[in-house]
């Protein structure tokens, strides 16, 4: 079986832990190496099932230290990066910009930089991929799909920090030649999703029969995506894609948030035998917040030709899926919920 050793950036994250476990589980004669920083978002209980696995390794270190990086390439003869290390959340970036201008701007460069010196131009079998989002392509009428040739039109600090770094992998590829892939996908739920996130977030507040804060009217439409087939889509990319080449992922699942809340509020009363009805009436519409898209919608078709992939989770069993993990798993999800979390939860969700 062929030997590869991958760095996967971001895995004790929500999805770089599902990638990493797909990748642990289903390719025995790689090396897949863990680099997170543990952050808030990243939590190496996510990957109990697979940390005593011969073909693992995890190194704590962050992706602006330039040094570590390059040990970490050298120690372990990577051939491959899939990075996901990001600061992710939108919310977030509106109080701190620059922090996520650092992280997702100049930590993607160190990488880029870390491969180009470890490989020395000599890119044979070698990817460099990374993982972005659909949210630079900025707001979609209605009717309309990104695609891959979609102007980039980011709206938010998040979102530009994104685009910026997607120009760097492209600029890498273009002026030194270094094999490089880009994936953008659509919003994502599923296991081990923090609760700063829309579904975990109503999942957690109504266990808990707190509020539910909806921005606006709930009007904005987002494409929603099982985590572990977006995990499928990037093994399939990493494997099959073009080099140089950018990729969207989505699900073909579109929901209006307070559509999707009030699902939500209907699978939560029946699965903990309240009375239909109990979780709906915790919607608590807030204060929308700056520059907030309207829609997002995926156009994957290029994916599916190329690659052959296709969700293989529909979104009614997913969601099920979802809230019977977080039923089974509510002392994961009172330790990530505490300290820190619950400062944040204060300041961002204040009634209008």
């Amino acid at each position: 079986m062929t030997k590869r050793n991958i760095l996967i950036t971001g895995g004790a994250g929500f999805i770089g832990s599902h990638v990493v476990r797909l990748f642990v589980n289903k390719y025995p004669s790689y090396l897949i190496v863990n680099l997170d920083k543990l952050t808030y978002a990243g939590n190496l209980e996510n990957l109990k099932d697979v940390e005593n696995k011969s073909n693992y390794h995890f190194a704590k270190g962050d992706i602006l230290d330039v040094e570590f990086l390059y040990e970490v390439f050298k120690k372990h003869d990577i051939d491959g990066v899939i990075h996901l290390a990001a600061e992710s959340h939108v919310d977030r970036s509106l109080h701190n910009p620059v922090e996520f201008a650092s992280t997702n701007i100049i930590g993607t460069l160190n990488l880029l930089s870390a491969a180009q010196a470890s490989w020395h131009s000599n890119y044979q079998g070698k990817v460099f991929y990374h993982i972005s989002t659909d949210e630079v392509y900025g707001s979609a009428e209605h009717g309309i799909f990104f695609t891959e040739q979609t102007p980039i039109d980011p709206r938010s600090p998040y979102s530009a920090s994104k685009a910026s770094s997607d120009h760097f992998v492209n600029a890498y590829n273009n002026s030194y030649g270094l094999p490089t892939l880009i994936s953008r996908c659509s919003n994502n739920y599923g296991p081990y999703h923090f609760p700063e996130k829309l579904i975990p977030l109503m999942i957690n507040n109504i266990l808990n029969s707190k509020s539910l804060p909806v921005y606006g009217k709930g009007e904005n439409v987002r494409d929603w995506l099982f985590v572990e087939d977006h995990a499928r889509a990037i093994d399939a990319i990493f494997h099959g894609g073009t080099s140089g080449q950018v990729y969207n992922i989505g699900g073909n699942n579109e929901w209006r948030n307070i559509d999707l809340v009030n699902f939500l509020c209907h699978t939560m009363d029946h699965k903990l035998g309240r009375e239909e009805g109990t979780s709906a009436r915790l919607i608590t519409y807030v204060k929308d917040r700056p520059g907030h898209d309207l829609r997002y919608a995926i156009d994957a078709s290029k994916l599916i030709s190329e690659t052959g992939w296709r969700p293989q989770v529909s979104f009614e069993v997913g969601l099920e899926m979802t809230v019977e993990w977080y039923l089974a798993n509510q002392e994961w999800l009172r330790h990530v919920t505490s300290g820190e979390y619950l400062q944040y939860y204060a300041k961002m969700y204040q009634s209008s």
